[in-house]
C-alpha cells in the first residue's frame, strides 16, 4: 500500500521538478514538504514517536519508488534515516522523545557528522575530540561532505574521548545555533546536486553530558549498528536509479528506429536490456532480504546489509552507463535524464562505506562463519 501511494507522488510530483533540482543545486523544500505531508521521513519509526510505526521493507520501497525519479530528493529520506538510527539505538526516552519525534515528523532536518579529511572509510582514524569538563563536554574538530549541514537543526556528531582507536568513539548531539558550530561553503557536486553538502567547523563546542548518545567509549559500535540499518537504504536508493534509468531506456530502443527498425529489434540491445533487468531485479532482492533481517532483528544481517549496498550501487552505475550509451547522444545531453542518473549513481558506490570496504566486511563475515 505505501509502496503504490510512493509510486503515484513520485510520478505525479516529484518527477517533474528533477530536473529542476538538479540545475539549481539546493535543497529541494517543495519535495520535501511533499514526503513530511505523506509521513515518509518516519516509515519505520514507533508511533510514540512521532513515526508511522511500519517496518524496514516498507521504508526501501519507498526510497527505491522517490529514487527512480530524483535521486537527490532520496538523499533526504535516507540522511534523516541516519540521523533517527543512532536514537533508536542507543538513546535514552528522554532523548528519544525529544529529538526522534522532530525528524521523524519532519519538522526539522537532521545531519550525521563523520566523515572528516583524514577520516573516510577508515572511522577509527577520527580526530574531533570531546574532553570532559564538569557536567558538559567540550567539542573541537572539522568534519567534511556533511549532508544538509547548515540545513539541518540537529546534528549527531563522532567524536574521539581517548586516544583507543575504536573504544574511544563517542557519540554527541548538538542543536545548531550552538555557540562554535559553523559550516562552510555548500560543494559543488558531480551528482545528487539537490542533496546540500558542506564542511562543518567545532570550535570549543560546549555541550551537556545529557547530550550524549549512548555510554562514553561505545560510539564505534553504536556507529556499525547503524551503518547495519542504513547500508540497505542506500541500496533501495541505488536501485531506484538503476531502475529509473533502465525504464527511460527501455522507451527509448523502443521508439528509436535504426537502420529501418527499432533499436529493440537488435539481438545486441535485447542483450543489454536483459542484463539490466537482471541485474536490477537481483538488487531489490538483496535490499529486501537485508531489510527483513533488520526487521527480524537477525544479528547475521552484517554481510546481508553490505552486499545490498555493495552490489546494487555497482549495478546502478552500470545500469545507468549502459543506460547513455543505447541512447547514444541524446544520453549525454541534460534533455534526457539518464545523464543526471549516471552522475547520481556514481555516489551510491562511495558513501555509506566504499564498496572496497563492503567487500572487506562481507569476505571478514563469510570467512568468520565459516570457521565457527
Amino acid at each position: 500500500m505505501i509502496q503504490s501511494v510512493a509510486k503515484k507522488i513520485a510520478k505525479e510530483q516529484i518527477a517533474p521538478r528533477a530536473k529542476e533540482v538538479d540545475e539549481k543545486g539546493e535543497t529541494p523544500w517543495e519535495n520535501l514538504k511533499t514526503l513530511a505531508e505523506n509521513g515518509f521521513f518516519g516509515i519505520h519509526v514507533p508511533e510514540k514517536y512521532g513515526g508511522v510505526g511500519s517496518d524496514m521493507v516498507s521504508h526501501v520501497a519507498v526510497v527505491e519508488e522517490i529514487a527512480a525519479v530524483c535521486a537527490s530528493t532520496s538523499v533526504s529520506l535516507s540522511t534523516q534515516a541516519l540521523t533517527i538510527a543512532p536514537f533508536l539505538i542507543a538513546g535514552t526516552e528522554e532523548q528519544k522523545r525529544k529529538y526522534v519525534t522532530l525528524l521523524a515528523t519532519s519538522q526539522v532536518l537532521g545531519s550525521f557528522g563523520i566523515t572528516e579529511p583524514g577520516a573516510g572509510s577508515d572511522v577509527s582514524s577520527l580526530r574531533t575530540t570531546a574532553v570532559r569538563e564538569g557536567d558538559s563536554y567540550r567539542l573541537n574538530g572539522h568534519k567534511v561532505f556533511i549532508t544538509n549541514a547548515g540545513e539541518s537543526e540537529i546534528y549527531v556528531f563522532v567524536t574521539r574521548t581517548s586516544e583507543n582507536r575504536t573504544r574511544g568513539v563517542t557519540l554527541f548531539i548538538v542543536e545548531k545555533g550552538t555557540p562554535g558550530l559553523t559550516f562552510g561553503k555548500k560543494e559543488e557536486k558531480m551528482g545528487i546536486r539537490g542533496s546540500v553538502t558542506r564542511e562543518v567547523f567545532l570550535e570549543n563546542v560546549m555541550v551537556p553530558k545529557e547530550n550524549m548518545l549512548g555510554d562514553e567509549g561505545d560510539g564505534f559500535k553504536i556507529l556499525m549498528n547503524v551503518f547495519n540499518e542504513t547500508r540497505p537504504v542506500v541500496g533501495a536508493q541505488a536501485t531506484g536509479i538503476a531502475r529509473g534509468a533502465y525504464e527511460h531506456c527501455l522507451d527509448y530502443v523502443i521508439e528509436r528506429k535504426q537502420f529501418n527498425k527499432p533499436l529493440h529489434h537488435f539481438q545486441m540491445v535485447q542483450s543489454m536490456l536483459a542484463d539490466m533487468a537482471m541485474k536490477i531485479e537481483a538488487s531489490r532482492l538483496l535490499v529486501l532480504k537485508a531489510a527483513m533481517m533488520l526487521d527480524q532483528h537477525d544479528s547475521n544481517v552484517v554481510a546481508n546489509s553490505s552486499m545490498a549496498k555493495c552490489f546494487a550501487s555497482d549495478v546502478a552505475m552500470e545500469v545507468t552507463t549502459n543506460a547513455v550509451q543505447l541512447l547514444g547522444g541524446y544520453g549525454y545531453v541534460k534533455d534526457y535524464p539518464v545523464e543526471r542518473m549516471m552522475r547520481d549513481a556514481k555516489i551510491t558506490q562511495i558513501y555509506e562505506g566504499t564498496n572496497q570496504i563492503q567487500r572487506i566486511i562481507i569476505a571478514k563475515e563469510i570467512i568468520a562463519n565459516a570457521l565457527k
